[in-house]
């Protein structure tokens, strides 16, 4: 599905409360998915559920921290999400939403720039 979410694709994913508190919690700082659990208060199975609609549509990232005491690493996730537009214009209803570019593609943009 990727960019291709449709406005019901966002709409029904922005509609679910655990969805919303992921995206705000994980605005502030990436966060792994047992501590989202904890701030929405649902399970991991539900959470894992979310982050892969989330995924699907390209609202959220996943990273990989470094455990610099354990030498292990972590997954966390961090929303892609910038700003959602809907635009009504003569009969059209369209959906616009800003993603922020991963660091590869930010890289590409500036080398083609130069």
């Amino acid at each position: 599905m990727s960019e291709d979410c449709g406005i019901e694709d966002v709409a029904a994913l922005l509609e679910d409360e655990t969805v919303r508190t992921i995206l705000t919690e994980t605005s502030v700082e990436p966060m792994s998915a047992s501590a989202l659990s904890e701030r929405c208060g649902v399970s991991e199975p539900t959470i894992y559920r979310r982050l892969e609609d989330l995924r699907e549509c390209n609202l959220i990232e996943e990273r990989t921290r470094p455990d610099p005491t354990g030498g292990h690493h972590h997954q966390v996730y961090a929303p892609r999400l910038q700003r959602v537009t809907i635009e009504l214009d003569e009969g059209t209803l369209t959906l616009d939403v800003q993603r922020e570019q991963d660091m590869a593609d930010r890289f590409t943009d500036l080398i083609e720039g130069m």
